[in-house]
């Protein structure tokens, strides 16, 4: 499976949660939208582990198999397509998380999240772990 992974996911294969683990390990491909890398840098920012957290985040960002998920002008399509729709059906979405679907539809990825707001998006795919989520 080729997964794209968002903010609370990262967090949670940070703290080693099993399931995770599990899924990250057996993708195919794992990409990293942008805005989850900035994200994760201004929970740094905020913290008081910023320096160790950065080294985890780019020994992570290194690792093969993961790859960083930039948008570009084509995204600009997803993005409109998506907002429009959560608009219609009188659900939006916060900005970022808006950004990180645009950029899986475009490039046809399974979402790693653990976000309610994406399930006002049915044309994403989902991963899920085996808690039952």
């Amino acid at each position: 499976m080729r997964i794209a992974l968002d903010s609370n996911r990262y967090t949670d294969l940070c703290r080693g949660v099993p399931q995770v683990v599990e899924v990250i390990d057996n993708a195919i491909e794992v990409h990293v939208p942008l805005i989850v890398i900035a994200e994760q840098r201004a929970g740094f920012a905020n913290g008081t582990s910023r320096e160790k957290n950065e080294r985890v985040l780019t020994r992570f960002l290194n690792t093969a198999g993961v790859f960083i998920l930039a948008p570009d002008e084509q995204t600009t399509f997803f993005y409109a397509d998506a907002y429009a729709y959560l608009r219609k059906k009188g659900k939006p979405i916060p900005t970022n998380d808006l950004s990180i679907a645009a950029l899986v539809l475009q490039h046809q990825l399974v979402l790693f999240d653990r976000d309610a707001d994406f399930d006002h998006l049915p044309q994403l795919a989902r991963a899920k772990i085996a808690t039952g989520e």
